[in-house]
């Protein structure tokens, strides 16, 4: 079992940064992706970015692409999603979520099949 829990969440105006992080616990996770979906109200979920664990590969969906930025820090299993260059198309809630898989399979995988995920955080940009 892997336990996910998102902070950084919050308002902020266009342009502006944010920085979500997700602290995991549970099994270890070197044989895991880990990532960031988000849902915006009266939408599908949709894939932001993930990251391998063990080797550190990083795949973005293209709308955020050069925005935003996935790090990880292994010695304090948490992972970071440093969001610049926020737009009003950004909002939305943003989940933590783990996988046993890759990051490249998260990015084209429906989220649905996820194993983990957090509760959430909510990421609001005015206009």
């Amino acid at each position: 079992q892997v336990h996910l829990v998102e902070s950084g969440g919050g308002l902020v105006q266009a342009g502006g940064s944010l920085r979500l992080s997700c602290a995991a616990s549970g099994r270890t996770l070197s044989a895991y992706a880990v990532g960031w979906v988000r849902q915006a109200p009266g939408k599908e979920r949709e894939f932001v970015a993930a990251i391998d664990w063990s080797s550190g590969s990083t795949y973005y969906a293209s709308s955020v692409q050069a925005r935003f930025t996935i790090s990880r820090d292994n010695a304090n299993n948490t992972v970071s999603l440093q969001m610049n260059a926020l737009k009003p198309e950004d909002t939305a809630i943003y989940y933590c979520v783990a996988d046993s898989t890759t990051a490249g399979a998260m990015s084209v995988m429906s989220p649905d099949y996820l194993d983990y995920w957090g509760q959430g955080t909510q990421v609001t940009v005015s206009a």
